[in-house]
């Protein structure tokens, strides 16, 4: 015995030895390759990015418009461009692209702007007209708008609808569909796995919690979404319809006439667009390519037309604006910025996500800075916990209270939780688009004993108290529903209540417009939950206009990257921009540098459950109640 442990004892430990000098060899490799790339990113002006004398400017968009990004190690991130892999979910920031859209239009180099959106996954349509507009003020300029594609999805479509001229590929597609919404809805699945479901909510509206009571969507939902998708959907219309010159009637045909257009059309989706006036031109890549060199000529090895991809672009007016940082008057009055984007969650939370402690900070933060004389407050989130919200609505009120405005913006979203937030501003701005409103709140569990029984395992046991032993293996007591029930009614006594003191309505008012009804901002605005129609900048003026600024300057206050992280993140970037200079030989320069990708069905099928198992997964309320829009996504 004494052998056979000995010679165990050497083959672990060879084992782990082999082990350990693999690990430091692998380290050592990867830390030399990110030295060596660091050095010569550093010391070659052979990679510098530089904007070409007379050039178009291509806005190749690749991933999720967003008010915030989701926190990526960067670590992760230069692994992800050394091994030339794919973000699973790649965002583009609304300000940066807003950014570059406002420096183009004062750059002489720049002579022409090209919408290359196959690349553009969701956007909202509140993040649309942001751009839409930044568009349109950039043609005053004199200079062209060209789309192009090989596709355009409906949201690629309003943007490319602001063009001077909209070119599609013969072969390619695009087709409205409207606005809808349509969920899973898991009731007999939770029946068949003998899972028991128990909810406690308030409002005839709360739709939220349908999918795991009911097979269908109730016809209140039904009524209510109905109601601001139309919204919406006309909003998208009128606005596309007046960029191209022609009537709101060129949307929507029915099946029956969409299908004898179509065949008129030679069965073509390319040759129906061009029939319907919503593209001006079919045009294959080549001929696009030709045609952007005759306007701004050729690029430096002749095999394309002169451009600068929209990260290169960003990559230059960032590298500016960071040589011309000292110019921010650090002495000035400030109107501080907060980003409040993603679901509602408790504690700390990282960027793309509010967290209850996080963005409490960030308040607490703009309060005790003494240059910070008002805030505005951009909310972007469907809600999610109730106590965090609380939290959040807490140090705004402590702003107030200190003689700081504060003006809530809304994005794309700011229902539920993200109206929770905004209701103690001193004034909210929604625009049209914005879906809002979801005043209610509900309680969610489930519990697995039939589903355990069936397996043969029981729970069971003695307690001291009625509420022993509470649990998701035991079966849910009267008592303890009934102790729900009321928490959750008084929660929405709480929210109506919110919003009464801080709108001038009546209980009686709020709660006739509240129920968990979505509203857009439009409908909002007549019904009193919103002051004003109007974007960020908007928010900013009046916030400064309360806080009785001549001159001001923007601050955004974000979570803070700790000295560690600001060096970890310059030494990947440096490696990261040789990776894609050395790279760019093998990469599209052109007409196919974004494409959109498209899952298959299966795949589809399970990110979506996925998706809405996650959302389930992550509620973290301590007190299990939660005040969030499920229903507020379209597509």
């Amino acid at each position: 015995m004494t052998a056979l442990a000995n010679l165990l004892k050497r083959l672990l430990s060879g084992a782990w030895r082999l082990f350990t000098l693999t690990r430091s060899l692998i380290l050592n490799f990867i830390f030399i390759v990110l030295l060596i790339g660091f050095i010569v990113a550093l010391s070659s002006d052979a990679n510098k990015i530089t904007v070409p004398e007379k050039t178009a400017l291509v806005l190749n968009l690749a991933g999720d418009l967003v008010e915030q990004k989701h926190e990526i190690n960067p670590f992760d991130a230069f692994l992800i461009e050394a091994l030339d892999e794919e973000n699973d979910k790649p965002e583009i920031l609304l300000a940066d692209l807003l950014d570059v859209i406002i420096k183009a239009k004062s750059d002489d180099r720049v002579q022409l702007l090209v919408l290359q959106l196959q690349g553009l996954r969701s956007a909202g349509l509140t993040k649309l007209q942001d751009v839409g507009a930044a568009l349109t003020d950039f043609k005053q300029s004199g200079k062209k708008v060209i789309a192009l594609g090989d596709q355009y999805s409906q949201e690629q479509y309003y943007l490319a609808s602001h063009a001077d001229d909209i070119w599609l590929n013969p072969r390619g597609f695009m087709l409205f569909e409207g606005y809808g919404r349509y969920k899973m809805y898991f009731k007999s699945a939770l029946e068949k796995l003998s899972i028991n479901q128990h909810v406690f909510r308030v409002g005839t509206f709360k739709s939220a919690v349908e999918p795991f009571l009911r097979d269908d969507m109730s016809a209140a939902a039904k009524e209510a979404n109905e109601l601001w998708l139309n919204d919406l959907w006309l909003q998208y219309k009128q606005e596309v319809a007046n960029q191209r010159g022609f009537g709101i009637e060129n949307f929507d045909d029915n099946i029956k006439d969409l299908i004898t257009k179509f065949t008129k059309a030679d069965s073509s989706f390319a040759e129906y667009a061009l029939a319907n006036n919503w593209v001006d031109q079919l045009k294959t890549r080549a001929q696009m390519r030709d045609e952007l060199i005759a306007m701004v000529g050729e690029n430096k090895t002749g095999d394309s037309y002169s451009h600068i991809g929209f990260k290169d672009y960003l990559d230059v007016i960032t590298s500016n604006k960071a040589l011309n940082k000292n110019s921010f008057n650090d002495v000035a009055d400030k109107v501080a910025i907060i980003v409040a984007k993603g679901t509602i969650l408790d504690g700390n939370q990282k960027p793309g996500t509010i967290g209850g402690d996080s963005t409490a900070k960030l308040l607490r933060k703009a309060r005790n800075n003494d240059q910070v004389k008002a805030v505005v407050l951009r909310v972007d989130s469907p809600g999610g916990s109730a106590f965090a919200s609380e939290i959040i609505r807490q140090e705004v009120e402590l702003l107030r209270a200190a003689g700081k405005p504060v003006v809530a913006s809304m994005g794309t979203y700011a229902a539920s939780g993200g109206y929770w937030i905004s209701a103690p501003a001193d004034k909210i701005y929604a625009a049209p688009s914005t879906i809002t409103g979801s005043i209610g709140i509900f309680g969610m569990m489930m519990t697995f004993e039939d589903s355990l029984s069936k397996l043969g395992i029981h729970t069971d046991g003695v307690g001291t108290t009625d509420i022993s032993g509470f649990g998701p293996t035991q079966p849910l007591s009267e008592g303890i529903a009934q102790l729900f029930q009321l928490s959750i009614n008084k929660g929405y006594q709480d929210f109506i209540t919110l919003v009464a003191t801080n709108r001038n309505m009546t209980l009686a008012q709020v709660d006739a417009i509240a129920q968990g009804r979505v509203w857009s901002g439009k409908k909002a605005k007549e019904l009193g939950l919103v002051d004003e129609l109007g974007n960020l900048t908007d928010a900013v003026v009046a916030a400064a206009a309360l806080a009785k600024l001549d001159n001001y300057e923007t601050l955004l206050i974000e979570k803070e990257v700790s000295d560690r992280e600001k060096l970890i993140q310059k030494f990947m970037g440096k490696a990261n921009s040789l990776l894609i200079a050395n790279n760019a030989f093998f990469a599209s320069s052109d007409l196919t540098s974004s494409t959109s990708v498209s899952a298959k069905p299966m795949t589809q099928l399970i990110t979506q459950l996925q998706a809405e198992i996650s959302k389930m997964n992550q509620f973290n309320d301590p007190q299990g109640r939660y005040t969030l829009c499920l229903v507020c996504s379209i597509h």
